[in-house]
């Protein structure tokens, strides 16, 4: 068997995950439960699928680093391949992605966090366990962006996980590891592209945390995820990154920079047969501001509670509000993936070239003429009004104009303006 007929496996049971292990069954994650085939799988053929999906400088880069991320379309669906060097041999983590555009509507997103993205600058936050749907959020709301804005949006992703066609946007997607060395390289670069919206794929590290705060407070909109459960523990993960010294400091940068936290977790629903995000929003209101200053992480949930007036969700609330929609989108029903409303890509939108320039001049178009319909008539030209003979001796009418020589006696004058 191929990678590809494996993947055609995978996509035909509805799975989100493919793991292949050597001397061990396919293992297949459907609906958040792993499933195992029965067939183990030869090594050899793991490591040739793998061998074919890297050049010679990324199997060179997998010798050295013994794991490689990648992604591709494999078999007719984009995947995201992480290839790992195991006990048994090598190894392949194989995660199907979505095969339609990523957008609120597609992705049962509530409406409302399209708003999170209109600021011109801040931190959005988009945090989760892993497998739980963060890069397809974050997909849906550069799209949003891209849909109704004029913007210059960077991606800064290990590796490009879904592929944005620009509509209104110029989008530039980095991947790292092949366009450019690191996410630290990336953040130093995009400072100097005169960018509008900054996506950085994850932030694993205090140098990149740093720079991304940084690009937040410089007039960026930046989007970036991070591994939590929460959207306090989100905040937390990023002030403890730091030095003990250095914490207030951040807290208080964390709390002027930000828009709001998104944690997302994924449940499967019977009702449809499929699986839906389930979202806690922080938005940073003043009393969350505070909170961050004061890095009192633990009071969040209470706030999240008390605070749904201000735009904060809860799981609990986010779960009846998923309950009480009868018209979630499922992917059966994917057709075109261009909404009704949304413009068409750049490419499309732009006016045809004009013809190249020959020796004769070229003639200018004609107008289009009207073939359907009676032509309507031509309008009569204005008859000229005769105007009666006046005396001499009467007074001129208002408004009328006398020309007076130079020479004329004064007294002449005044009889002509009686």
């Amino acid at each position: 068997m191929s990678l590809e007929s494996w993947v055609k496996t995978a996509r035909e049971q509805g799975a989100s995950d493919l793991h292949l292990e050597p001397g061990l069954p396919m293992a297949l994650r459907v609906r958040g439960q792993l499933r195992m085939l029965r067939e183990p799988v030869p090594g050899a053929a793991i490591a040739q699928a793998a061998r074919a999906l890297m050049n010679d400088e990324q199997w060179d880069a997998f010798g050295q680093r013994l794991s490689f991320d990648l992604s591709r379309p494999i078999g007719g669906v984009r995947c995201r391949v992480n290839v790992m060097r195991t006990s048994r041999g090598i190894g392949l983590a194989v995660r199907l992605l979505a095969s339609f555009t990523a957008t609120l509507r597609k992705l049962n997103l509530h409406p409302e966090l399209a708003t999170i993205v209109q600021p011109t600058h801040g931190l959005v936050l988009v945090s989760g366990p892993t497998g739980s749907g963060k890069s397809s959020t974050l997909a849906a709301l550069l799209q949003e962006v891209n849909v109704n804005e004029f913007r210059h949006i960077v991606t800064i992703e290990s590796p490009i996980e879904y592929v944005l066609v620009p509509r209104r946007s110029l989008i530039r997607q980095r991947e790292v590891g092949r366009d450019t060395p690191s996410f630290e390289q990336a953040l130093i670069d995009a400072m100097r592209e005169d960018p509008d919206v900054l996506m950085v794929g994850e932030m694993r590290d205090p140098e990149t945390m740093r720079l991304t705060l940084a690009a937040a407070e410089t007039g960026h909109l930046v989007l970036a995820t991070l591994h939590s459960s929460s959207a306090g523990e989100a905040l937390c993960r990023i002030v403890s990154a730091f030095p003990a010294e250095a914490q207030s400091g951040v807290a208080s940068q964390l709390a002027d920079a930000l828009v709001a936290v998104v944690c997302q977790h994924l449940r499967f629903r019977t009702q449809g047969d499929q699986l839906v995000p389930e979202l806690e929003v922080l938005r940073a209101t003043n009393a969350a501001r505070n909170l961050i200053r004061q890095q009192a992480f633990s009071k969040i949930p209470t706030l999240l509670e008390s605070g749904g007036q201000d735009g904060h969700w809860t799981f609990s609330r986010y779960r009846e509000w998923l309950a009480s929609r009868r018209d979630l989108y499922a992917p059966a029903d994917a057709g075109s993936d261009l909404a009704p409303d949304e413009p068409p890509p750049i490419e499309e939108a732009l006016p045809p070239p004009l013809p190249a320039r020959s020796g004769a001049t070229q003639p200018l178009p004609r107008a289009p003429v009207r073939s359907a319909g009676p032509h309507p008539p031509l309008p009569r030209p204005p008859v000229p009004r005769v105007q009666p003979a006046r005396d001499p001796d009467d007074p001129p009418p208002l408004g009328h104009v006398i020309e007076i020589d130079d020479d004329a006696d004064p007294a002449t004058i005044l009889r002509g303006l009686r």
